[in-house]
């Protein structure tokens, strides 16, 4: 019985060690599980600021040093404003890692607010922190110590304008002046320098005032005779080859005078031989001179001057007289230089004002953008809109104020009698382009029961079936909530996108449409508008307009 009772003590010993030994290993477990998972934790640094004060709200994950974590980036924690969100601080400790982001909030209107839970996803699993209550209060004015004064009357203000009057005016007044330039320098019949009235005369006459040149200049007193023999050859060289039509210039002594000698055996050029032998002499002391730099005496180089002129004249005596045909050809010849001149100085004066107007442009385009600067140049109808002067009015009952390009026009609806016993009274002011797809509406109505609520899903399905009626293909709607620029007002904003229907054409457009809804009991107001994709003048019309909504609602006892 002893033994029996031994052997039981020891079996429940055991299986009390193996127990345990589970429960240890279960709680080791347990605690390593715990351990490796991720903590998220979320701060303030206060719970109570004033209107337009900043909250540092912080998010502070605890992880292993390899979990993916992914904090919240957008507007996520309305009511507040995110006003910035700092960078991630990252610590690390063995294995594990404490991610810390910091988050400035604000909030412009007084009350009591709760900053609602934000998801954080670690390793693709989300977790939440808790939600945390800030008080926002008014700032307090003493109108006891500080002096009250009246209200100051309205300015003047001259109207603002996106357009770069500025930039444009210079850049035309550096238009005009590039064109004076090109009519001074180019276009305009300048007075002729002397050289260019000598240029202009007959060979022989610019020969003979050259020749008369040269005797006045100062080669042969300072023993320039290689400049003054080079002169004097090119004078008589350029006649010949201009008035007995060889070519001189390029010809040597011998070749030269070869040439003469055939002219005059033909019976084209009536030289004695006297002359022709006066003129090689001259021609060989050139060279001399030239090339052998020979130094003649300087009554020599008087001498060969006044034979050079004596040839000249006798050369130009001995042509024959020009006929009427040689005449007319050569008038013709001068005319058409005359106009290839001209066209020339046109195309240089185009050439220089289409640079300067294509560099222009390009500082334009720079500055502004190619897109800008094309509409502005060839006009967009939308951009006309949203730099028109603007209208600002009130619409229907009760009155919803708003601020449009155009002002809205009254259309008469005529209520189907369904509908007649449901709504006392409708009232809709419209506006469209008739060539472009923008439009803009707005509606009120009054229930003829004044406790009725508006249906504001109603509203937004009546206004895709209009949609749709009128060819709209492919509609996709979003909703969220509205809230006024004065934030007296909230409404439901429904918007979306789809395929439009170009006004007066068949064609189908990316497009996009809003429509907000306000209303209370009795009452509802819609403003509706429609415009074509991608087009930024568009988006910033319809900003600008739902930026200046006033909805004056009517509040009876």
């Amino acid at each position: 019985m002893t033994i029996i009772k031994e052997k039981i003590t020891n079996t429940s010993n055991t299986l009390l060690k193996i127990m345990c030994a589970l429960v240890c290993l279960f709680l080791g477990s347990f605690t390593s599980y715990a351990q490796n998972q991720p903590k998220v934790t979320a701060d303030i640094d206060t719970t109570s600021i004033r209107i337009g004060e900043q909250i540092k709200y912080t998010i502070l994950v605890d992880a292993d040093s390899t979990a993916q974590v992914i904090f919240p980036e957008d507007q996520t924690f309305s009511p507040l404003e995110m006003v910035e969100a700092l960078e991630i601080d990252t610590t690390k400790y063995k294995d594990r890692i404490t991610l810390q982001r910091a988050y400035a909030l604000t909030q412009f209107d007084s009350g009591a607010y709760t900053i609602p839970t934000q998801r954080i996803e670690v390793n693709g699993k989300a977790f939440f922190t808790d939600s945390l209550s800030v008080n926002v209060g008014t700032v307090k004015v003493d109108t006891l110590a500080q002096k009250m004064y009246d209200i100051k009357p309205l300015m003047v203000v001259e109207k603002s304008s996106t357009f770069p009057w500025l930039l444009v005016s210079i850049i035309i007044a550096s238009l005009l002046l590039v064109i004076g330039l090109i009519y001074w320098f180019i276009l305009r019949k300048k007075p002729l320098s002397e050289e260019e009235k000598i240029a202009l005369l007959p060979p022989y006459d610019r020969a003979i005032i050259e020749l008369k040149k040269l005797e006045n200049s100062k080669y042969i007193i300072q023993d320039e005779y290689k400049e003054y023999y080079s002169e004097l050859t090119t004078i008589v060289r350029s006649y010949l080859e201009e008035d007995v039509k060889i070519s001189a210039l390029e010809s040597t002594t011998d070749q030269l005078i070869t040439k003469l000698e055939l002219l005059k055996d033909a019976g084209q050029l009536k030289l004695d031989n006297d002359t022709i032998s006066q003129f090689k002499r001259v021609l060989q002391t050139a060279d001399l001179v030239k090339f052998a730099k020979k130094k003649p005496e300087t009554s020599v180089a008087e001498q060969d001057r006044v034979a050079i002129s004596q040839i000249v004249e006798k050369t130009h005596e001995a042509l024959p007289e020009p006929t009427e045909e040689e005449l007319l050809k050569n008038e013709e010849y001068l005319e058409e230089l005359a106009r290839k001149k001209e066209k020339k100085k046109w195309i240089i004066a185009i050439a220089t004002f289409v640079g300067a107007l294509l560099i222009a442009l390009g500082v334009l385009v720079k500055l502004y953008g190619f897109k800008t600067v094309k509409d502005t140049t060839f006009g967009h109808p939308v951009k006309e809109l949203l730099e028109s002067d603007w209208v600002q009015s009130s619409y229907g009952y009760p009155p919803v104020q708003i601020e449009t390009p155009e002002v809205l026009v009254r259309q008469e609806i005529t209520l189907p009698p369904e509908a007649q016993a449901s709504i006392k009274d409708l009232q809709l002011f419209t506006y469209s382009s008739n060539n472009t797809l923008f439009s803009v509406s707005v509606s009120s109505s009054t229930f003829a029961n004044p406790e009725t609520e508006p249906n504001f899903n109603q509203v937004a399905e009546k206004a895709l079936e209009q949609f749709e009626a009128a060819g709209t293909k492919n509609i996709t709607t979003k909703q969220e909530e509205f809230n006024t620029f004065s934030k007296d007002t909230k409404g439901l904003k429904i918007y979306g996108s789809g395929k439009f229907k170009m006004p007066n054409s068949k064609e189908l457009v990316n497009g996009e449409y809003a429509l907000i809804c306000f209303g209370g009991k009795g009452f509802q107001q819609q403003i509706l508008v429609s415009y074509l994709a991608d087009d930024e003048y568009a988006q910033k019309i319809v900003d600008r307009i739902f930026n200046s909504i006033e909805v004056k609602e009517d509040k009876k006892e």
